[in-house]
């Protein structure tokens, strides 16, 4: 896994870089929280942060993604791994974001499922870069409010395949 190196930011300060960690319980079956986590093009499906999401190619896609702050971000993901025997997926992200996300899906142990997310990436927006220090703990509160609607309709979208309201 290929993790890029973040560059300095113009002033010659160190980028923030943001660690996530998240771990969302499903009650689906493994291999059917892995399918619909593999299939990035279906998440504004059942994670309405998601707003559109596409293929560039085999390897790439495009996503936007806007939570409560009013900014949509623009991203694109490069496959890196995606392993369903190990049911690991793995992602580089570029564009308003640069770094890196991954889930691992396991089994509870009573039917259920364990999906972890880790993410590590920096904002790689002009402007906004320069503010990250100062507005890091409102965009980690957006991250957790946009991760805890996913895991709601992740949850949903396994149970009956809607999205809640």
């Amino acid at each position: 896994m290929d993790q890029s190196v973040v560059p300095m930011s113009p002033g010659g300060r160190a980028p923030v870089v943001f660690v996530f960690e998240h771990t969302w319980s499903v009650p689906a079956p493994p291999e059917e929280v892995y399918a619909v986590l593999a299939d990035p093009e279906g998440y504004p499906r059942w994670w309405s942060e998601v707003r559109g999401a596409g293929r560039l190619d085999g390897e790439r896609g495009r996503v936007r993604i806007r939570s409560r702050l009013p900014y949509t971000l623009h991203l694109v993901l490069t496959r890196q791994v995606q392993d369903p025997m190990a049911r690991v997926l793995w992602v580089s992200i570029e564009g308003d974001l640069r770094g890196w996300a991954q889930w691992r899906v396991e089994a509870d142990g009573s039917g259920g499922t364990r999906a972890h997310y880790d993410q590590e990436a920096v904002v790689a927006v002009r402007g906004l870069s320069r503010w990250a220090r100062l507005v890091g703990p409102l965009l980690r509160a957006n991250h957790t409010a946009m991760m805890r609607s996913g895991e709601r309709g992740l949850r949903a979208w396994c149970a009956g395949g809607q999205h809640p309201a």
